[in-house]
């Protein structure tokens, strides 16, 4: 990745090895193309949330968006969050005003205009593959939507199942199935998460946040069972847009 010259404008993107991430490259063509050449985005690639100060810190820097697995840890570093961003429970994007740090989720946002044309009237039932800060996100607009929905979890929780405990019952009475697991996030595109998946057919609808490869392994054999199936790149372009909405907004 070549390195960016920071401009007068700074924006970019907290997270963990994300070197493979969309984000910069296009933000750095939204600028180009915009002529706004005092605008820059960077990777603050951290490997602990306590780096987080040190960003900060820094001049000229107006807005950032989070990625796994910041996206709830970075919430105690913010004077502020907006009413949304407090009732999902993760923060996305940060907006630097004279006021401080102030933390919003526009991943809601994204998912519920990328899922919504997609969605049939049998999608009633849903499976939230894994509990980060990106299934918070999910699980709003769910319940937003009236979408009864249950999180998979390694580990064994209140009214949530286990990837051991998913059956055919389960699979076929939850039609939708949203995968915000790193499983399949590129280099290791031959991982997905472990569900049953002989059990899927055509009513089935997989959502996968991932975006690289385009095709996951898990959208792939949700495709071989003729299900519905949507990556994340539409839900990344449109929270960003999202994003830069209100980096640009007058709100203080």
């Amino acid at each position: 990745m070549e390195k960016i010259e920071k401009k007068e404008n700074r924006y970019g993107l907290l997270g963990k090895e994300i070197s493979y991430s969309f984000s910069q490259a296009y933000f750095t063509k939204k600028f180009e193309d915009a002529g706004m050449v005092n605008h820059s985005y960077e990777n603050f690639d951290i490997p602990t949330i306590s780096r987080f100060e040190a960003i900060i810190a820094q001049k000229n820097i107006k807005g950032i968006n989070v990625t796994i697995p910041y996206k709830e840890q970075v919430i105690p570093y913010l004077s502020h969050l907006d009413p949304k961003a407090e009732k999902i429970g993760a923060v996305n994007t940060v907006k630097f005003t004279q006021n401080g740090l102030k933390g919003y989720n526009t991943d809601a946002f994204g998912f519920q205009k990328s899922m919504e044309p997609l969605l049939k009237p049998h999608h009633t039932k849903a499976l939230i593959l894994g509990t980060g800060g990106a299934s918070k996100a999910i699980r709003f607009v769910l319940g937003e939507l009236g979408i009864e929905h249950t999180y998979v979890s390694r580990t064994k929780k209140k009214n949530q199942f286990t990837y051991e405990e998913l059956n055919q019952k389960i699979i076929e009475e939850h039609t939708l199935i949203v995968n915000c697991t790193p499983l399949g996030t590129y280099p290791d595109i031959d991982e997905k998460p472990p569900i049953p998946y002989s059990y899927l057919g055509k009513k089935h609808f997989l959502f996968d946040l991932i975006y690289n490869p385009e095709i996951t392994s898990f959208l792939a054999a949700g495709k071989e069972k003729n299900a519905t199936i949507c990556n994340g790149l539409k839900m990344l372009e449109l929270q960003a847009e999202k994003s830069w909405e209100i980096w640009n907004s007058s709100e203080k």
